[in-house]
């Protein structure tokens, strides 16, 4: 059942819950998706079966939370997943981030390490605001958002353009996790399709070569594109999840 946390900025953040032992797990979504989706319904349903707490959240502006999307950026994002770690969840988690819930993930380990004890990220995207979106730019596509605060791009994913705002490049920009050492003193896993085009592999080794971890490892799906949602890669999601509770114990 769908339940709304209010965050201390205000925000109303639509979550579901399950109860369970050990250290929980949290599923942290993408660049305008939602809780619904493939991954974190599937993981909900393997922590269940396995009496295992799990939390998976809209952030504001998506989904069935408050706000509209196009007022959001990285730090409003980082601080809703924040507030729903430290107020829903108790002990320490394995967070599970895909593509933007990777680099929210990362955020977030930065700023309660004590609380996390895992991360699998799925095609995470971390800095993608501006090695992707601000460095793909056209110089009239700069232009464009420095007088209009936003411009707009075509989506795989979506009929509708994605509109990318000057704010949402702006803050990403005093978020990045890539150029500032970034330690993770606990298992890492990132799962990356070949195939995809949004986030390239290159990005996976990149994070790979950046962070501090004695325990990193990616692992390659060939042909895999960025949904990562086939029935293979649902279930190496959640092998890996529970590959890296087994290595911590949990």
């Amino acid at each position: 059942m769908t339940e709304f946390l209010t965050t201390a900025q205000g925000r109303r953040i639509a979550y579901n819950r399950s109860a369970g032992q050990g250290a929980g797990i949290v599923f942290l979504g993408g660049f305008k998706s939602d809780m619904g989706g493939t991954k974190a319904v599937h993981l909900e349903a393997w922590a269940q079966a396995q009496g295992r707490a799990f939390l998976r959240f809209d952030y504001s502006g998506h989904g069935e939370s408050s706000g509209d999307f196009l007022h959001g950026c990285i730090g409003d994002w980082a601080e809703d997943a924040l507030a729903a770690i430290t107020t829903l969840t108790t002990g320490p988690q394995v967070l599970v981030g895909s593509s933007m819930g990777g680099w929210i993930s990362l955020l977030t380990a930065r700023a309660v390490p004590e609380r996390v004890t895992g991360f699998v990220g799925i095609a995470p995207a971390p800095d993608f605001t501006e090695d992707s979106m601000w460095n793909g730019f056209t110089d009239e596509e700069r232009k464009e958002l420095a007088v209009l605060g936003r411009v707009s791009r075509p989506s795989d994913y979506s009929p509708e353009p994605y509109i990318l705002t000057r704010r949402l490049i702006e803050d990403g920009r005093t978020r990045l996790v890539l150029r500032s050492p970034l330690e993770l003193p606990f298992p890492v896993r990132i799962l990356q399709g070949t195939a995809d085009t949004d986030v390239p592999p290159a990005v996976a080794f990149r994070l790979l070569d950046h962070i501090a971890c004695a325990d990193a490892r990616v692992v390659l799906v060939k042909g895999a594109d960025h949904r990562f949602s086939t029935p293979d890669c649902l279930d190496l999601m959640t092998d890996t999840v529970a590959e890296v509770l087994a290595r911590v114990g949990a």
